[in-house]
Order: C-alpha cells, then sequence, then structure tokens
C-alpha cells in the first residue's frame, strides 16, 4: 500500500480517525497513563471498526439505492456522523454506561485513584487537608480550585484557606489569601465536608 496514493490515504483517514477522536475523548473524560503512539494506532483501527460495526446499518443506508445522488445533503451528514460525531459520543455512553450501577457491581471502575474519583464529580467541598507534620489546612475546594489529575502527582490547590482550630472547626477566612497549593509530598489524608 502506497500510503502517499490519494484513495490509500483516505482509506487510511476514514479507518483511522473515527477510532483516534475516541481515544482522545476517552482521555480527556478519564485519567489514564500516557499512550504509546505506536499502540494507539492499533487501538484507534479497532475503535473504528467498533464504530463501523455499530453503525452499519446507517452506513449500508446511505451506500445503497442511489442515495447519494438523491439526498447529497443528508449523505455528508450522515458521513459527519458517522466519522466525527459518533466517535465522539462511544467514550461518553461507554463512561455513562461504567457509571450505571448494575454495572458497577461487574466491572472495574475505570477510573485508576480515588483521588481522581472524587476530584472529578466536580462538586463543591469544604476541605481539611491533615499534613504529615501534624498541621492541618482547611479551605474550600469550589469552581476556582483546582486537583492534578493522574498520571500526574498529587496536587491540590483551594481557593479559599480558612483557619480551623485543633478538632477541625473552621472559625474564619484567612484576609487577602489568594488560595493554597498543597502536594502529595505533604499530604498524610484528606477530608470532605459538605
Amino acid at each position: 500500500m502506497d500510503i502517499w496514493n490519494i484513495n490509500d490515504f483516505m482509506l487510511f483517514l476514514i479507518f483511522f480517525i473515527p477510532g483516534f477522536i475516541s481515544i482522545k475523548i476517552y482521555d480527556l473524560l478519564i485519567p489514564s497513563e500516557r499512550r504509546d503512539f505506536s499502540v494507539t494506532f492499533i487501538e484507534a483501527i479497532g475503535y473504528s471498526a467498533i464504530n463501523f460495526g455499530l453503525l452499519s446499518w446507517l452506513i449500508l443506508i446511505i451506500h445503497s439505492n442511489n442515495f447519494y445522488s438523491v439526498h447529497r445533503t443528508w449523505y455528508v451528514i450522515f458521513l459527519v456522523v458517522i466519522l466525527f460525531i459518533f466517535p465522539a459520543l462511544l467514550p461518553i455512553i461507554f463512561k455513562a454506561l461504567l457509571s450505571w450501577k448494575p454495572i458497577t457491581k461487574h466491572v472495574i471502575h475505570p477510573i485508576p485513584k480515588p483521588w481522581d474519583y472524587v476530584f472529578g464529580k466536580g462538586e463543591s467541598y469544604w476541605i481539611i487537608i491533615h499534613l504529615k507534620n501534624g498541621k492541618m489546612v482547611g479551605g474550600v475546594y469550589d469552581e476556582q480550585s483546582f486537583a492534578s489529575s493522574f498520571p500526574a502527582e498529587e496536587q491540590i490547590y483551594l481557593e479559599k484557606v480558612w483557619k480551623i482550630n485543633e478538632e477541625g472547626v473552621f472559625l474564619e477566612q484567612i484576609d487577602r489569601s489568594e488560595g493554597i497549593i498543597v502536594t502529595r509530598d505533604e499530604i498524610s489524608s484528606v477530608e470532605f465536608f459538605k
């Protein structure tokens, strides 16, 4: 196969792009190790095959009975759905299925660490971080806060820092504080409150 031949190149793109889109969207949804492109190449073709298998009914419809000559606009729309939109939706559907209670009992959760699971929910929390030196840091994890994702080292940025007493009671927000970053090396445990 001569990859620079336009027909071979188009065939390559048709079998590579949908799977590549699915992999990239999946990686945005679920933290994972950096992918090796040589392995990802084969995976992308496999995911494209799954995409085409699931949409084979639509592919058969648009490639039969002069569909292209009669419905050119619909042909292009369905082609965009097959090559770009459905491959982007596939990992979203997959993640939703894996989060569905009847299925969670039977499969391994795709998110590798509790850190990513909790912070991936996007919820707001009052947080007490217990440090290895015995001290505690209290604050609010909200819209402007950030927690790193796997495979990066666990770090957290709290947008609001509060004074807390030895019992973990939040006393008052620290004036003029723009937040705090705490690294994994300093963290013993993290408590969450609503």
